[in-house]
């Protein structure tokens, strides 16, 4: 418990919050920007758990924002270097590895024994499939985004919040994969956001966004909070949002 003594000095954050964390399971979809700075500050709360899905290896253009990632990687496995990132970080977390992308056949294996997922996926295609497996098994998901210097993220609890097919339920034809801005700083910071609320509904510390995005631009930094509402002919929750 020295590790986590500081955290647990919180205002209302206890021994019992501690060990909800570490009987955890967080699957973490991309382990880039987003996803791995996530992951890292979730090693470093006790986190006991994670599941790394990320296909392809580093290249020398991610290294100005994939803080797990060495450059001696370059040309490697994304998802072997992260795991290796974590147990130097943090020995006492176990990290499960798949060196693949979301799709409607590999997603509930993915979040087999999981608690909570990440979204974090550089496409909006993989994240819908993702929504919509946890929706399917009831469980919570961690939906974050960014590009250039903006970012938003709410929380998905299936039967009470919206899901993210109600805000965005198709794919946008101009929207390139890799062909928006990134500055490491504002992926790391909504990495960090995400942890914060994912520790925040694993073990029930705190008030969790819920039915509400938040959305923000570092250029002026402006921050504000959105409601949020389900849609009621949605075809993935359409039967499960009580909101």
């Amino acid at each position: 418990m020295e590790r986590y003594r500081r955290q647990m000095m919180l205002e209302g954050f206890n021994r019992e919050h501690q060990e909800m964390l570490k009987a955890s399971t967080a699957l973490i979809a991309g382990i880039g920007g987003l996803g791995g700075t996530a992951a890292m500050y979730l090693a470093v709360a006790g986190i006991g758990r994670m599941v790394f899905a990320h296909y392809g290896n580093l290249t020398l253009s991610n290294m100005n924002r994939q803080v797990l990632m060495k450059h001696e990687w370059i040309g490697k496995s994304r998802v072997i270097q992260g795991e290796k990132s974590i147990e130097d970080i943090n020995p006492d977390v176990k990290v499960e590895i798949f060196n693949e992308r979301t799709t409607p056949d590999n997603a509930e294996r993915l979040l087999e024994n999981a608690d909570i997922a990440l979204s974090a996926r550089p496409n909006f295609h993989e994240r819908r499939i993702l929504n919509s497996a946890c929706v399917k098994k009831g469980i919570p998901m961690v939906e974050a985004a960014m590009n250039g210097m903006e970012g938003y993220l709410f929380n998905i609890i299936p039967g009470v919040t919206p899901c993210l097919n109600c805000l965005y339920p198709e794919d946008n034809p101009e929207w390139e994969e890799l062909g928006f801005p990134v500055l490491g700083a504002v992926s790391g910071m909504l990495g960090c956001l995400m942890a914060i609320e994912t520790i925040k509904l694993l073990t029930g510390y705190g008030k969790p966004l819920l039915s509400q995005m938040l959305v923000y631009n570092t250029l002026d930094m402006e921050f504000k909070k959105l409601s949020l509402h389900k849609d009621a002919h949605c075809n993935v929750c359409g039967m499960s949002c009580s909101n």
